[in-house]
């Protein structure tokens, strides 16, 4: 994966503008492995990787079991994915890493806390349409697709296959659609997302990763916020509002003269 220090926030714009159709995810700290929360949550509390799939499938059987309950549609439950990606909405660990069609969403998510050099990983979603792993060219995007009943036990939940799909659920929830948003669902949790694309054949090179130094937060930010990208229009609940006055604290309309949440003078 080639690594790519972005200088200024303009080269940022520059640079992904050319990347038309991939996917972008933003990582705060830019020393991160490319790894789920599932991933994450198995290496620090559970090493026995042995039991890790047992525990993912009664993971996914208990939520579906008692989600019912906060649900006013159940239908939700029906599809994997969609359960996955229900559970992960809500806090879950899970194997999915969230991305979005979006560079200036995955900008946000990369520089909204950060102190230090932060990332933002680009994925060649065109190439990787076409890709298949190098060992196994009969894994195609189509064969495994994990919204189809039983693919995604098959060819995630066991963790012995070495594939990536990229996509979204057959039905999107309002914070996906949002942020734009899509998933990676990678085949083995033992190993970061990029290091499973490397046993891909592809025409092009199927990932980069931007290096985002601070020095480029407060105009991108302020540029971020300009564009409507903040948490409440990322996350398009009270949560989100709340979450997103943080970012309010830093904006000083003093010097205008006017606060336009007053529509006035400040």
């Amino acid at each position: 994966m080639e690594e790519i220090p972005i200088h200024t926030w303009q080269e940022f714009i520059d640079r992904t503008a050319a990347l038309d159709g991939w996917a972008f995810r933003g990582q705060r700290y830019a020393g991160s492995q490319l790894s789920s929360s599932l991933s994450r949550y198995f290496s620090e509390f559970v090493p026995d990787a042995a039991s890790w799939t047992e525990r993912e499938k009664r993971a996914l059987r208990i939520f579906r079991r008692k989600a019912h309950n906060y649900l006013s549609n159940e239908a939700v439950l029906q599809e994997e994915l969609r359960t996955v990606a229900l559970m992960q909405h809500h806090g879950a660990p899970t194997r999915l890493l969230d991305f979005t069609k979006s560079p200036f969403v995955a900008a946000f998510f990369a520089l909204e806390r950060a102190i230090g050099t932060s990332a933002v990983y680009a994925l060649n979603t065109p190439a990787l349409w076409h890709a298949v792993p190098r060992e196994r060219p009969e894994l195609t995007r189509e064969a495994i697709d994990p919204r189809l009943p039983g693919k995604f036990e098959y060819y995630f939940m066991q963790n012995i296959h070495e594939v990536v799909w990229v996509g979204e659920p057959m039905q999107m929830d309002r914070r996906l659609v949002a942020q734009s948003g899509m998933f990676a669902v990678p085949g083995l949790l033992d190993r970061p997302l990029d290091q499973i694309l490397d046993g891909y054949a592809a025409d092009a090179p199927l990932m980069q990763k931007l290096l985002l130094p601070p020095s480029i937060r407060d105009e991108a930010m302020r540029t971020l916020y300009r564009m409507n990208i903040t948490h409440a229009s990322l996350f398009p609940d009270l949560d989100g509002l709340a979450r997103s006055l943080a970012f309010e604290l830093e904006m000083v309309w003093s010097g205008a003269g006017i606060d336009p949440e007053q529509g006035g003078l400040s």
